[in-house]
C-alpha cells in the first residue's frame, strides 16, 4: 500500500522538508519553500485520519473497536468528508474552515467525530497552502486570528455538541465572542490541549508528535505500528485533556503513566487497551488522538511517509 501525497506542479514534485539526523523527512523545518496544491493538501488530511483511526490505538475506535454511538466506518465517512473543506483552506479564514469541516462531518456522521481535527487541520492547511517554512507559516496563520475566526469556530463547537458546554467558563462558546480565536484558545489552554497549540504554535505536534514519528519509522516499524508509539508517546508527554474532563486529573495523570510502563516494557499494551475500554469508555483518550492525526498530516505534508514504508508487517 502506498504511503504519502505526491504534489503535482509544472516543475514536478514540491516539498518542504529537510532530512534530520535518522534520515527521516523534518517537516516542520524545511528550508525549501512552496505553495502546495489543495487537492494535495485535501488527500493529506483525509490519509491522516484514515491512518490514525486504522490503527490499533490504546482505548480508541480502531477496526476492531466500534463505540456505543460511533463506528469505525463512521469515522472513515468522516474521514473522506474532511479532505475538500480543509483543500480549500487557502480560500477562507481558520474559524469558516473548521465550520465548513464540522458540517460536512455531520453530513455523514451521526456523531462529534472530528471537531478536534478540525480545530487542528485548519491553521495546519491554511499555513501549508501559504509560501514558506511550515512552522513559520503556521506561527504567522495564528497570529492573525480575528474575532471572526473566533465566532466561526465557536458555531462549528456548538453544532458538534462537544462535551463540556455546561461548564460555566470563560469566553463561554454558547455566546457570541468578542476576542479573536487566539485569544480565546489562550483562555482554554490550561484544561485543553488543542487551545494550548494555538498558544504554543503546535508544540506537541512539531516537537513532541513529528520526532516521535520519526524515530518509530527510523527504527524499521510498519507505519500503524509507528501511529500507536506515536500515541502512547503523546499520551505519556501529556495528560489526555478529554480524560479529563471526563473523569478528572487524576484519572488522566494514571493513563499517562499507563502509556509510560507500556513504552517501557513493564505493561502489555492489550492490558493498557482493556484498562481503558472500560465504565462507557470515559478514558477513552481522544485528544491525544487528535493530536496523532495532526502529527500524521504534517508527516504526511513533508514527505515522512514515503511509498517504501510499510503499512503492517504483514504487507
Amino acid at each position: 500500500m502506498v504511503i504519502g501525497v505526491p504534489e503535482k506542479s509544472g516543475n514536478g514534485s514540491a516539498t518542504l522538508t529537510k532530512r534530520d539526523e535518522t534520515g527521516q523527512a523534518d517537516p516542520a523545518h524545511g528550508p525549501a519553500a512552496t505553495v502546495r496544491t489543495a487537492a494535495g493538501v485535501a488527500g493529506a488530511a483525509q490519509l491522516a485520519c484514515v491512518l490514525e483511526v486504522s490503527a490499533e490505538k490504546p482505548g480508541n475506535i480502531t477496526p476492531t473497536h466500534d463505540f456505543a454511538d460511533t463506528s469505525f466506518e463512521d469515522m472513515l465517512r468522516s474521514a473522506i468528508a474532511v479532505g475538500p473543506e480543509l483543500g480549500r483552506a487557502g480560500e477562507r479564514g481558520v474559524g469558516e474552515t473548521i465550520r465548513a469541516v464540522v458540517e460536512a462531518t455531520r453530513r455523514v456522521a451521526p456523531a462529534n467525530t472530528n471537531l478536534g481535527i478540525a480545530l487542528l487541520l485548519a491553521p495546519l492547511a491554511k499555513a501549508a497552502l501559504e509560501p514558506g517554512e511550515l512552522r513559520v507559516r503556521l506561527a504567522a496563520t495564528l497570529r492573525a486570528l480575528d474575532v471572526a475566526d473566533a465566532r466561526a469556530a465557536y458555531a462549528a463547537i456548538r453544532l458538534a455538541g462537544a462535551g463540556g458546554l455546561d461548564e460555566p467558563v470563560e469566553h463561554d462558546v454558547r455566546s457570541e465572542p468578542d476576542i479573536n480565536l487566539r485569544e480565546a484558545m489562550a483562555s482554554a489552554a490550561a484544561r485543553d490541549s488543542i487551545a494550548s497549540e494555538y498558544v504554543t504554535d503546535f508544540a506537541l505536534t512539531l516537537d513532541t508528535g513529528v520526532p516521535a514519528l520519526a524515530a518509530a519509522l527510523a527504527a524499521g516499524r510498519p507505519v500503524r505500528d509507528a501511529i500507536v508509539e506515536l500515541h502512547l508517546r503523546l499520551l505519556a508527554a501529556a495528560p489526555d485533556t478529554l480524560i479529563a474532563r471526563k473523569a478528572g486529573a487524576d484519572a488522566a495523570a494514571r493513563v499517562s503513566e499507563g502509556a509510560r510502563e507500556v513504552l517501557a516494557g513493564r505493561r502489555t499494551l492489550p492490558s493498557f487497551d482493556a484498562s481503558l475500554r472500560t465504565d462507557g469508555n470515559r478514558l477513552n483518550p481522544g485528544t491525544t488522538a487528535d493530536l496523532v492525526t495532526a502529527t500524521i498530516f504534517v508527516a504526511l505534508l513533508g514527505g515522512m511517509l514515503a511509498p517504501s514504508h510499510r503499512v503492517s508487517h504483514s504487507s
